[in-house]
Order: C-alpha cells, then sequence, then structure tokens
C-alpha cells in the first residue's frame, strides 16, 4: 500500500498547500482510493504534479461534511467519470462553524448530493471484502475541545458528528485506518476499529483535532501527554498525524511518543 499526501495544512516539498486534507491510497493489487478531496481543486492540481491521473481513481471516500474535506468534490466528478463517493448518510446536512464574527457555514455543496455518483453510507459499510466504512463511533474519552465550537445539523445545536466516518483497510497482514478529523476522539475511533476488525491497526493515519483547543495551555499539554500515552499503549501501531492535529499539538506529542509518530505533510509518501 502506497500513501501519498495531496493537500495539507502545510508542504515539506513546495506543493502548493492549503487548510484540509486529501491522501491517495494505492493498493497492491492497483486500485485507487481517494481519502478526502480538500476544500477546493487543489488536490487535483497536487495530483497533477505527483503524476496521479484522478480519472483512474476506483472509489473516493469523504469522511465527514465539512468543506475542507469535501469542498473538491465538484472538481472530482469533473475529472472522474466512474468512481463512486462514498459518504456518510448524514454529511450533506448543515454544519457551522463558530467565529469571531459569529456562525459560518462550513458544510459540503448539497446540491452534489444527487449527482448519482453519491453512495450514503449507514454506520457501517463496505466497500470490498478488504475495505470497510464505519460511523457511529460510541464514547466521548478525550473528545476534542475544538468541538464545542462545531454545530449542526441546526445552528443552535452542538454537532454529535453523526457524519463523521472512518475507513479501513486491510492488506497484506497490516490493518490500515484513514481518520479525517477524529471529532469523535481518535481513542474512541481506534476502539471501534477494533471491535469492526479483530485486531489493533498496524498504522493510524489521522488528523486528532487539537488545534483548535479551547483549554489553557498547562491544561492542554496534560492533555496531550495523557492523548499521548494512550496511543503508545497500542505498542505495534505506527501514527502518522496532519491537518487539524496542529504543528505545535504534533511536536508535544512527539515529545512523547518518538517514533512511533510522524507529521505527514503535503507531498509525503509511505509505503506500508
Amino acid at each position: 500500500m502506497k500513501i501519498t499526501s495531496l493537500v495539507e495544512n502545510s508542504s515539506a516539498a513546495g506543493l502548493p498547500a492549503e487548510h484540509g486534507l486529501s491522501l491517495h491510497i494505492r493498493l497492491e493489487d492497483g486500485r485507487q482510493i481517494l481519502f478526502d478531496m480538500g476544500q477546493s481543486s487543489l488536490f487535483a492540481e497536487n495530483a497533477e504534479r505527483l503524476g496521479i491521473q484522478i480519472a483512474d481513481i476506483d472509489a473516493a471516500v469523504i469522511s465527514h461534511g465539512h468543506y475542507d474535506h469535501g469542498g473538491g468534490l465538484r472538481r472530482f466528478l469533473e475529472l472522474n467519470g466512474k468512481a463512486k463517493v462514498y459518504v456518510n448518510s448524514h454529511a450533506f446536512e448543515p454544519h457551522y462553524s463558530l467565529k469571531a464574527d459569529g456562525l459560518k457555514y462550513i458544510g459540503l455543496d448539497p446540491d452534489l448530493k444527487d449527482c448519482g455518483r453519491i453512495v450514503l453510507c449507514e454506520n457501517s459499510f463496505r466497500i470490498g471484502n478488504d475495505i470497510l466504512l464505519f460511523a457511529d463511533v460510541k464514547g466521548e474519552y478525550m473528545m476534542p475541545e475544538g468541538n464545542k465550537t462545531l454545530f449542526g445539523p441546526s445552528a443552535d445545536v452542538n454537532d454529535k458528528f453523526r457524519h463523521e466516518q472512518s475507513l479501513m483497510i486491510h492488506e497484506g497482514g497490516k490493518t490500515v485506518l484513514f481518520a479525517g478529523c477524529s471529532h469523535c476522539g481518535i481513542l474512541n475511533i481506534i476502539r471501534e476499529s477494533i471491535q469492526q476488525a479483530g485486531v489493533s491497526p498496524s498504522h493510524v493515519f489521522a488528523g486528532m483535532h487539537l488545534a483548535k483547543s479551547t483549554l489553557l495551555p498547562r491544561q492542554q499539554r496534560e492533555f496531550i501527554n495523557m492523548l499521548a500515552d494512550k496511543l503508545l499503549e497500542y505498542r505495534d501501531c505506527r501514527y502518522f498525524t496532519m491537518h487539524c492535529t496542529g504543528i505545535h499539538q504534533y511536536e508535544m506529542l512527539k515529545e512523547k511518543m518518538g517514533s512511533a509518530i510522524s507529521y505527514f505533510s503535503c507531498a509525503d509518501t509511505v509505503e506500508l
């Protein structure tokens, strides 16, 4: 399996970057999966720069209903005429973020819901024997503090993230977990993945939504140290984090986790 970052908040290789996420996944048998699409057409432009043809993608997944993960959907549909796009059934509901100047709509384009290429997924959905999507993650252990500023499906209700789904791929004896922002809490998501798969993930690619914490610095340090300790309890797991985790927050995780965790910037590639 080869994973390449097409869009991320930072770029170590000089490619254009944006606040968002898009990962290209190539399996050993040649199948290609696009996990998220950033907030614009940049994912496609960077794919071309990296020699990846969006037209050849076999399946696409949008992890949740926020524009920085599904804003490139229209461009994807224009460039790729064959792939289904797997989206949770709640993802096209309205979603909002509380900013300094009030609520801002951050949802997907609802006009695309009925384009004929969208597959609306429920709590557990198999794309194939080796590819599983799951949602409806239970538990509220170590939930991201930044969730408190997010609302939906109405502007006066805190988001419960029914629309968030994670991707799990089994290949070559490895179980690889992909989570876009981990609004449901990365530890809760990992636990659910184990219940779904029967084994712990060997690798996790995930934004962890730590950058927009409302905690005071000392409290955030304590939270991140505890999170690092809990992640390290999965002793054989290797973590790649990005996007909403935040660079400063990643550095704190890195202090505790060492080689168990790496940052995955735009244009970075890893082969498993």
